[in-house]
């Protein structure tokens, strides 16, 4: 991508601001629907039951230890009540579980029986369907909390909440509230604890029925039907009635299943009836209708867990999705990067280029047939001159600290041929044109011409150029004594149109500098090291890249209808059929932005015209041809890596936050290890094959929490400007001059401290 900045705005309708909070209240509105089902599966707000306070502190009266299962505090007095003899009220808690609840409503209406059922509020929300169908056949419904807390050790305002949320939900999702109210983890009256009978206690002060059990069948330890039958016909003999705890939810409830049915088989031809618990005792229905507004109420809170429940599914899904995206994507880099690695030193042994099948001229390696009218080649039989004249074009503007070292890294090259250098002042407000003046060689040659942004700059600059190959520069960019040669090497393959250098960040000093250095070898110069041998090079960089001018005066030249005009011209490129390729040996050294907010601008700019071009260059994916190939190759891979994941990598960031706090954070801390440890282990594999050191790597870890979380936020809001139909125009980056001496530098190293 080029780094030359401009103040001209480019046709701006202004920048959109109001997404920022749309994103703002979707993060917010996302961390509450992960909160809600957190507290709805016991993941937030729940301490463990190994930790309950006062265990055995506190007195349960007399007459409630010793009496019945039904517990009545209407008028402040604790009364007891039991079963009718020969009859049983079967309860079951946990639920609706859409799996077991509906086998067990059908064991039910075979016999003609009724059973109260003990919900769950988070489990009626998820599945307000069933929870209708339980009244619709005539059964109880009662409270079980909403998220299955331990009332014993929580305090009275939660308490207060997992009852008033239980009745929400039942109002959503079926206009219908309960008197009726189970504790979780409750059994028989004479098994209370002190605290147990505190939270049962306030639950009968605001208007509920406790129901504890007579029989407790432990059905939800799996002990296998014959024990859960044995244990809810405990009194069978005596023909007493009783309330008999069993589960529809909580796991596999085939045993629970099998063991009603055999319950009633057994026991109804004794006389035994099968009621619901307030029908048993002759008490007024549990089950009171709602208003409209309640039921409004209700519904909303049924479709916020409901939504919590989905997202929080979708989120673990995309969380495995694109870390398995990411890891292929960093196996397959290091592939290619082998694969080319080896190509080009190969190459290199032999002489790159003296075995790349391209001897005669108008043919390339591969079968592959360029546009004849793209051709420049002689047709006189004679070889390519190996050191064919070069134009340099630098487009600046205001760039008076960095101009002079630029022009010189130019002049003071070893290549063979002819080299002159272009500087187009750009309508710069500085010194920059004086100091290019000052410089007074005949190989340098100045065009000052008014403010019209970079590609303007770029076509003024071909426009007189002598040379058919252009090599196309950054006004703060300085290469090495030897890198003409190398971007110039390729050009020797007539099926080349244009080459890609492998750029450099001068100012590494600061943790920035070194994120965006890693950042540069790790990400754009390994995928371009792919799309090498792919063919279908998306971008050659504003920094360094040399071109045909042919294929530019094909193109019409560097095109100015987007903010990325580096990559629209190499997508163009790669639709002729040409080949775009990449020379690690061409080395430039630029100038990275110095602060966090001219990377941002520098970077939104990149993503925003990015993804101009890709739209631009769309039909690629279906035409034939080299337009074909890099379209099918290169669009799908950019949409899914640079746009699509990115996009929804802060929710996925999040959402392992969210897994750190209060679920089991292994996963997440697990999976974010391993994910470094790949980066950091491809992150040594690049830095070799560029001939840097590994030190910078320490800083990867710390990458992960700003620098990552910023260039996500720069896709967010470049698919926001995109969306919104705004236009965005070009920000000027402040240059520190990172280059002040390159007196004394050799071949095979960059500026003066730098290396």
């Amino acid at each position: 991508m080029g780094t030359q900045e401009e103040e001209q705005l480019i046709a701006r309708r202004g920048e959109p601001r109001g997404h920022w909070l749309l994103l703002l209240l979707g993060g917010l509105v996302l961390t509450v629907l992960l909160l809600l089902d957190g507290f709805a599966n016991g993941a937030v707000g729940e301490a463990p039951r190994d930790e309950r306070p006062d265990a055995g502190k506190g007195t349960v009266p007399g007459t409630v230890a010793s009496g019945g299962p039904v517990v009545n505090l209407a008028d402040g007095v604790p009364r007891s009540r039991r079963m009718p003899p020969k009859t049983i009220a079967l309860t079951f808690d946990d639920g609706p579980d859409p799996v077991w609840t509906p086998r067990l409503l059908d064991v039910l209406h075979r016999h003609h029986a009724h059973a109260t059922f003990f919900t769950v509020g988070a489990r009626v929300a998820e599945n307000p369907g069933l929870t209708r169908r339980i009244l619709r056949a005539g059964h109880e419904i009662g409270s079980h909390t909403y998220s299955h807390v331990d009332l014993a050790t929580v305090p009275a305002w939660r308490a207060g909440l997992e009852l008033d949320l239980t009745q929400r939900a039942l109002a959503g999702a079926a206009g219908v509230h309960t008197r009726l109210m189970r504790m979780p983890y409750s059994s028989r009256p004479d098994g209370l604890t002190g605290p147990e009978w505190r939270a049962a206690k306030r639950a009968g002060e605001d208007g509920y029925v406790v129901v504890l059990t007579d029989r407790d069948t432990e059905d939800w330890a799996r002990p296998g039907t014959a024990k859960i039958v044995q244990a809810a016909l405990a009194g069978e003999g005596r023909g007493q009635g009783a309330v008999v705890m069993l589960h529809d939810s909580g796991g596999d409830r085939a045993d629970t299943v099998a063991a009603v049915e055999q319950i009633i088989r057994r026991l109804q031809p004794q006389g035994y009836r099968f009621t619901t618990l307030t029908e048993a005792l002759s008490m007024p229905s549990a089950v009171v209708k709602v208003p409209a507004h309640e039921k409004a109420v209700g519904w909303t809170l049924v479709a916020a867990q409901r939504s919590a429940s989905a997202l929080t599914g979708t989120m673990g899904v995309l969380f495995a999705v694109a870390g398995i995206a990411y890891v292929l994507r960093l196996v397959m880099l290091l592939l290619f990067a082998h694969v080319h690695m080896r190509r080009v030193r190969g190459l290199s042994r032999r002489g790159r280029h003296a075995t790349s099948g391209t001897a005669t001229p108008g043919t390339a390696p591969d079968g592959f047939q360029p546009d004849p009218e793209m051709s420049d080649m002689p047709d006189d039989g004679l070889p390519p001159d190996p050191f064919p004249p070069v134009s340099v074009i630098v487009p600046a503007y205001n760039e008076e600290a960095n101009i002079a070292s630029t022009v010189a890294s130019l002049l003071d090259t070893d290549y063979p041929g002819t080299v002159e250098v272009i500087v187009v002042d750009d309508g710069s407000t500085d010194r920059t044109a004086l100091i290019v003046e000052s410089i007074a060689l005949p190989t340098v040659h100045l065009i000052r011409k008014p403010n019209g942004g970079k590609p303007s700059a770029l076509n003024a600059g071909i426009g007189v150029a002598r040379a058919e190959i252009l090599v196309l520069v950054d006004g703060d960019t300085v290469f090495q004594r030897d890198t003409v040669r190398h971007l110039v090497a390729p050009f020797a393959d007539p099926g080349v149109g244009a080459v890609s250098g492998n750029t450099k960040v001068a100012n590494r000093g600061g943790i920035l500098g070194r994120w965006q250095h890693i950042e540069y070898v790790i990400g754009f110069n390994l995928d371009r090291r792919m799309f090498d041998v792919l063919q279908c090079m998306p971008t050659v960089p504003g920094a360094i890249g040399a071109f045909r001018r042919s294929v530019l005066a094909r193109l019409g030249g560097v095109p100015g209808d987007t903010l990325a005009e580096d990559t629209d011209l190499t997508m163009a490129i790669c639709r002729t059929g040409l080949r775009v390729v990449y020379e690690e040996k061409a080395l430039a050294w630029t100038e990275a932005p110095s602060t966090l907010r001219q990377l941002w601008r520098q970077r939104y700019r990149w993503c925003y015209g990015t993804m101009q071009a890709m739209w631009k260059h769309r039909r690629s994916v279906i035409e034939s041809g080299g337009s074909g190939r890099f379209g099918r190759r290169c669009l799908p891979y950019l949409t899914l890596f640079q746009i699509v994941l990115p996009l929804f990598a802060p929710a996925i960031d999040l959402f392992a936050l969210f897994g750190v706090l209060f679920l089991d954070p292994a996963v997440p801390v697990l999976t974010w290890l391993v994910f470094v440890a790949a980066q950091a282990a491809a992150g040594a594999y690049a830095l070799w094959l560029d001939g840097e050191r590994i030190r910078p790597l320490w800083t990867l870890p710390l990458q992960q929490f700003v620098y990552r979380q910023l260039m996500y936020l720069v896709v967010v809001q470049s698919v926001a400007t995109a969306l919104l139909g705004a236009r965005l125009g070009w920000h000027t980056v402040r240059r520190t001059g990172a280059f002040t001496d390159l007196r004394g530098r050799e071949q095979s190293q960059g500026p003066v401290g730098y290396t």
